[in-house]
């Protein structure tokens, strides 16, 4: 239905998802008697509450909505699905409009002046002759393509939103949306709504269910490429692929297309399919290297990352005496270096791209103050930056340094998400830059961190080749080490804890195939037979180390995350009822059937990078939460939950409580970057699919003091005795190695740079 309404008090809005809840008013007696305010006015009009995204909070226009009534606990409320403003066709009216902060780059003054300059005439002057604004003084060229962008991106948005009214999406998502396709978007899903295949979260069958239930045709064309973007996408997601072989995709993209096809003379041929497949090559809608398809932007990640990767390599740093300062490093920090451990010093600063690599144990943390240590004695005005994929990561590396700086990647880089691109687009201003856990940094986030290095930058990657890929497509580290033109480091001899720990001596054992394992105090197996069984001793296990180290200090690690009574799922409601039970004193929230109590601990499952963190006296700290992140739910009021990140705080409101989940048992793929004290795993046959030597190894190093398997020896031998990891489609290093003969065999030409590519 439609409803003319205005502005009448803001209930609720989150500046980071642009939700709103507003009190509105009208004149429109349809207004059910539910949804209707209790309360006289004085203005006669009916109040009434409406819930969506980017509602306008001002009262210098009306809006026509249009949504739907959907009552709850709140009461009955019109959920809107797009609305459309209506500017009074006079002076006062549209300068209100203008002034309204609706319009980006137009504030009252500038909308004083448009409307004293151009009067009735403002809105057609902004919509068709904006440059006519450079006749009011103060507003320059700068100012006037910020007008015009603004303008044309509130226009295209209403659009967009308007138009993606069937497919329920919020003004974030459309955002996306916007900036993938840019102005053209709204003109172009008209024509395909399959494009949307081509935005992560926009499945295929998503899509073809709304498009065919407006009588869409299932031979079109654009159906077909919307399949094949699909496969594409879902194998970088799902697979880590930065590619598909073209009869692999082809094959992926018919099973998508017939799935609901029953009869066989209506079902799509492979022929139709190559067809399309070939149109798109030669539009370079997706790219074809030797039979291996694209998508365009994947493509460039790969070959840039690989080009710059080999040009650092290649860049000669000024030579240094190192010995002196390494002497007083030594002494300083009170250790001995093997000789390993000091040739890896010395690759540092031989290279201005390096790799150490080891197991648990092996002294990376030691290189990693070594190497700092030094370059502030040979450097002493030199920037050093610290990073790491995750805010676990990094704390921990600031912990191990002394550096409180350390911090993520994405805030070093000043990201905003795989499809918010940049912030700002200056190279990095650092000389030395340490990344620790590089083995979980993923294609698109190394071509955003080697795009933005400057000529000389000295990079260390620190890092375990033998834990799991990253969780985004690629094998970046991996495919560095195995291209033989980065230098490596690789430590292999065990010094934790005086080497009488048994962590690092098993991790290494699993690693190499053996399920031999020695076991003791800090290295345990526990037998049990079935998944109850196994569910029943963890928790009994959890509650000793709990009471002993702290939750915070205790992690359970499963293979699985919703199957069984030993998956993530299942022990996270078993623990919570034995740490945290209910009672009267412990408030609650309910949302998307997930239930969160005070004192919860809880871990963000998605990267948000609008999230504002403060400090216990209420300061803004930090900006962001990073998927893995975990936390305690310090307070709950109202619909809004605030969770404690290690003394930084963070406010959820209602509508974004699907980022967060229980976290007293994760996955092992979560925990990755992450240490603490006692790690429980359980392992079961039942488990086999996802069990593998790489997948047991990444857990047993997140602990620091104490592992404890729970389960069936047998699940032990399958998890050592399968491969360590699946194959990824990637070339990076390969690419790498095409650059470095047509950059050193000979004088590279512009035609030997091409082929390379």
């Amino acid at each position: 239905m439609s409803i003319v309404a205005a502005f009448d008090k803001t209930l609720f809005f989150n500046p980071a998802s642009r939700y709103a809840v507003l009190r509105l008013k009208t004149a429109d007696i349809m207004i059910p008697q539910e949804a209707r305010s209790p309360y006289h006015f004085r203005d006669h009009l009916i109040r009434f509450t409406a819930v969506g995204y980017d509602l306008p909070q001002t009262g210098a226009v009306k809006m026509e909505l249009e949504g739907t009534w959907v009552s709850g606990r709140y009461g009955c409320q019109l959920q809107v699905e797009h609305w459309h403003e209506i500017v009074p066709p006079t002076i006062e009216g549209i300068r209100g409009y203008l002034a309204s902060g609706l319009l980006k780059g137009i504030g009252e003054k500038t909308a004083d002046a448009i409307v004293n300059r151009f009067g009735a005439d403002s809105l057609n002057v902004l919509e068709r002759h904006p440059e006519r604004l450079l006749e009011i003084r103060g507003i320059t060229e700068d100012k006037l393509e910020e007008i015009k962008s603004g303008y044309a991106e509130s226009k295209v948005m209403r659009e967009l939103m308007s138009l993606l009214a069937p497919f329920k999406v919020t003004p974030t998502t459309a955002m996306k949306i916007y900036q993938h396709f840019g102005a053209t978007g709204v003109e172009l899903l008209r024509k395909s709504p399959f494009r949307l295949c081509q935005v992560p979260g926009f499945g295929f069958r998503r899509v073809d269910a709304i498009v065919q239930k407006s009588g869409g045709d299932l031979h079109d064309p654009m159906r077909i490429q919307g399949a094949l973007f699909y496969a594409l996408e879902k194998s970088r997601s799902e697979g880590g692929h930065l590619y598909l072989e073209t009869d692999y995709l082809i094959r992926s993209a018919l099973q998508l297309l017939n799935e609901k096809i029953p009869t066989p003379e209506e079902r799509l041929g492979q022929q139709a399919v190559e067809r399309e497949l070939e149109t798109m090559i030669l539009t370079n809608v997706v790219v074809s290297n030797k039979g291996n398809i694209y998508l365009p932007l994947v493509f460039a990640q790969e070959q840039d990352t690989a080009r710059k990767a080999v040009e650092m390599a290649l860049e000669v740093p000024v030579p240094v005496n190192l010995a002196p300062a390494l002497e007083q490093v030594k002494s300083k920090l009170g250790i001995v270096l093997s000789k390993r451990q000091t040739e890896g010093v010395q690759m540092v600063f031989r290279h201005n791209l390096s790799i150490i690599t080891g197991g648990p144990g092996t002294g990376k943390s030691t290189i990693l103050k070594a190497v700092v240590e030094a370059y502030r004695l040979l450097y002493p005005n030199g920037i050093i930056s610290l990073a790491a994929p995750t805010g676990k990561a990094s704390r921990r590396m600031a912990e191990t340094t002394g550096i409180d700086s350390a911090q993520t990647l994405h805030s070093l880089l000043k990201l905003r998400g795989e499809d918010g691109g940049w912030r700002k687009r200056e190279p990095l201003n650092t000389d030395l830059l340490i990344v620790d856990e590089a083995s979980m940094t993923d294609m698109w986030l190394a071509h955003q961190l080697f795009s933005r290095l400057r000529p000389g930058t000295k990079v260390l990657l620190v890092g375990d080749a033998d834990q799991l890929e990253s969780v985004g497509a690629g094998n970046v580290f991996q495919e560095l080490i195995d291209s033989g033109i980065i230098p490596v480091t690789v430590l292999d001899e065990i010094f934790r804890q005086a080497k009488g720990s048994l962590i690092a001596y098993n991790a290494r054992s699993i690693n190499e195939g053996s399920g031999e394992l020695h076991y003791g105090t800090d290295f345990a197996f526990i037998r049990a037979d079935s998944q109850p069984e196994v569910a029943e001793l963890i928790r009994s296990l959890y509650k000793k180390e709990a009471a002993v180290t702290g939750i915070a200090q205790v992690q359970i690690l499963c293979p699985f995350r919703s199957e069984g009574e030993a998956s993530a799922q299942s022990m996270n409601e078993a623990i919570r009822d034995e740490i945290n039970p209910a009672s009267q004193d412990k408030p609650e929230v309910v949302h998307g059937g997930k239930l969160f109590r005070l004192n919860d601990r809880v871990m963000q499952i998605k990267n948000n990078y609008d999230i504002v963190l403060r400090d216990s006296d209420g300061k803004q700290s930090a900006i962001g939460v990073f998927n893995g992140e975990t936390g305690f739910v310090s307070a709950i009021q109202g619909g809004t939950v605030t969770v404690n990140y290690d003394g930084r705080y963070a406010d959820y409101p209602l509508e974004s409580l699907d980022e967060l989940e229980l976290a007293f048992a994760m996955t092992i793929h979560k925990a990755q970057g992450g240490e603490c004290d006692t790690v429980i795993i359980p392992m079961l046959a039942a488990h086999k699919i996802l069990l593998s030597r790489n997948l047991l190894y990444t857990a047993v190093t997140r602990a620091k003091r104490r592992v404890l398997l729970v389960g069936q020896k047998k699940a032990l031998f399958m998890a050592v005795s399968k491969t360590r990891k699946g194959k990824r489609n990637t070339l990076l290093a390969e690419r790498m190695r095409l650059y470095h003969h047509a950059m050193t065999c000979k004088p590279s030409s512009a035609e030997e740079i091409r082929k390379a590519s």
